[in-house]
């Protein structure tokens, strides 16, 4: 199969996969070509402000009417939604996990799904949740869709196939994939098991964040997302879809595949983006700037400037502060840190946060470099120096997250986690100087 892409960030395409199946000067005519239906998906209210209005208009060989039959409730046990309280009973602290060992039993992408937090609340659409996925087993006649949020696609293991209504996309380690809420797809295996993170955000769909003083260049480029272009699967089998709607889980059976997408034009797509062609910025005198500069995208709050979900990442980059502590200094937040490894180390914690780990640092809960990482960095020699082989990632949101009993009771949970800090000596001595001595 052959991935092609459209370049740009919240553009207005338009693609078709067979000639002339694109309506031209109108959106709905009488007869579409190829006997096709017209139909608009739309990502946002109908009055919303020209800047933030989404839609797309579909020319499909069957209506989404005919994608679903009579509904029954069905469970995906381990995929949890807001406000989902009170699950366990582990007191609250600092915590890491190590990856999420690979499935035994066969098991497709929706039911690898495993929620570690929540956040804010589904039904007011505020907030998120955090989950990690594993899977050995392609989705071949079940499709999804989440009418709950969009969900951003972490791999960090193995590369998939995302496909959706509007298209194709090939997603490997060290990319990301967006697919929008309320958008069917399926996820195939394309080197056996796969491993990777999803941030189901409920809130605003993402958006670029606004650069300010760092003016039109750098950060996530728009040219560097990338939409496909037209697909579709004209299947006449048994097949099911499964739908999230506020936090539960239903399923219907229907005699062929809903993704019979032949032509399509608009703004509401899916998307991916490689995570390589993020350009940083940081300190290029002294001290180290705050994380946000490292911020990928953002769903927008109600409140200017926090956001209901950051998507932040740590990528190769050079450090050159002088008289700088280099690492991430030790802090506090307002806001809850959900973070993962998608490879090498990260340089705030070389041991222990591994690729497929997972921490959580809750609001105002303290967090920093550990004790060997403090050292190293207090004593190094301030020559620049690349970090080099790494891709560490943050799910930063308002809102408090909240774990599941999943996450709580897992087997990965690292109980000594809270050891790394142990350490960290008492520098203090009454002398400017202070001790600093081993």
């Amino acid at each position: 199969m052959t991935f092609r892409y459209m370049p740009g960030f919240g553009n207005d395409f338009e693609t078709e996969s067979l000639p002339g199946a694109l309506p031209q000067g109108q959106n709905s005519p009488q007869r579409p070509a190829y006997g096709l239906y017209a139909e608009q998906l739309s990502g946002s209210p109908f009055t919303a402000p020209r800047g933030a209005n989404e839609r797309s208009w579909l020319y499909r060989i069957r209506p989404s009417v005919r994608h679903a039959a009579r509904f029954r409730p069905t469970a995906c046990e381990r995929w949890k939604t807001a406000p989902n309280l009170h699950d366990h009973e582990l007191p609250i602290g600092q915590l890491r996990w190590d990856p999420t060992p690979m499935p035994n039993e066969e098991t497709d992408f929706i039911a690898g799904v495993r929620t570690m937090t929540t956040a804010g609340d589904v039904t007011t659409q505020v907030g998120m949740a955090a989950h990690v996925y594993i899977a050995n087993t392609s989705m071949v006649d079940d499709y999804f869709f989440d009418a709950d949020g969009e969900l951003l696609l972490v791999p960090q293991e193995g590369r998939i196939r995302v496909m959706t209504e509007m298209g194709a996309m090939e997603v490997a380690p060290g990319e990301i994939a967006i697919v929008p809420r309320g958008m069917i797809f399926k996820v195939e295996l394309m080197d056996g098991p796969v491993r990777g993170y999803i941030c189901e955000n409920y809130g605003a769909k993402f958006t670029l964040p606004d650069r300010g003083p760092i003016g039109a260049n750098c950060l996530a480029n728009p040219r560097d997302f990338k939409t496909p272009v037209a697909w579709y699967e004209d299947k006449e089998t048994d097949c099911r879809l499964t739908v999230k709607w506020c936090g539960r889980f239903y399923r219907t059976e229907i005699d062929h595949s809903p993704l019979d997408v032949v032509a399509w034009h608009g703004n509401y797509a899916p998307y991916k983006y490689d995570l390589s062609t993020y350009s940083p910025v940081g300190a290029i005198l002294f001290d180290h700037p705050d994380p946000s500069i490292f911020t990928v995208m953002t769903s927008p709050s109600g409140e200017e400037g926090t956001a209901n979900v950051d998507f932040i990442i740590f990528p190769p980059r050079w450090q050159v502060a002088e008289h700088t502590f280099r690492p991430p200094w030790y802090h506090r937040n307002v806001m809850s840190e959900f973070m993962g490894l998608i490879r090498g180390r990260y340089d705030a914690k070389e041991e222990g946060f591994v690729p497929g780990g997972m921490s959580l640092h809750n609001m105002m809960l303290p967090h920093g470099p550990d004790a060997e990482g403090f050292e190293k960095a207090t004593k190094a020699e301030l020559q620049p120096m690349k970090l080099g082989d790494t891709m560490a990632f943050m799910f930063e949101t308002r809102f408090p997250q909240h774990l599941t009993r999943f996450a709580a009771e897992t087997e990965t949970l690292q109980d000594d986690y809270i050891d790394c800090w142990k350490g960290l000596k008492k520098r203090f001595n009454g002398t400017p100087e202070g001790d600093w001595s081993d």
